[in-house]
């Protein structure tokens, strides 16, 4: 089990009602996460849905979903930015 921080940006953090969790989770992958926390239902399940675009950050570095999670990792989901 992996102690873990995980923040939510932008319109995925006004869905969820909140900026940052703490949790505990087996996910080996952020992909895994991810799937975590679509299995919650809710907000999560919507905003985190499979077929939506979300970016995901794994200590502040932008990450693909087959990234490793180690204990005390951050990791960030947050919708792509556009800009102009």
């Amino acid at each position: 089990m992996k102690k873990i921080t995980v923040r939510y940006f932008a319109s995925i953090r006004e869905a969820i009602g909140a900026g940052q969790e703490p949790m505990q989770t087996t996910a080996t992958t952020l992909g895994a996460l991810r799937d975590e926390l679509i299995a919650r239902g809710g907000a999560h399940a919507t905003s985190l849905a499979r077929g939506r675009a979300v970016r995901m950050a794994l200590n502040q570095a932008l990450s693909e979903e087959s990234a490793v999670l180690v204990d005390g990792a951050e990791v960030a989901f947050f919708p792509p930015v556009t800009g102009g």
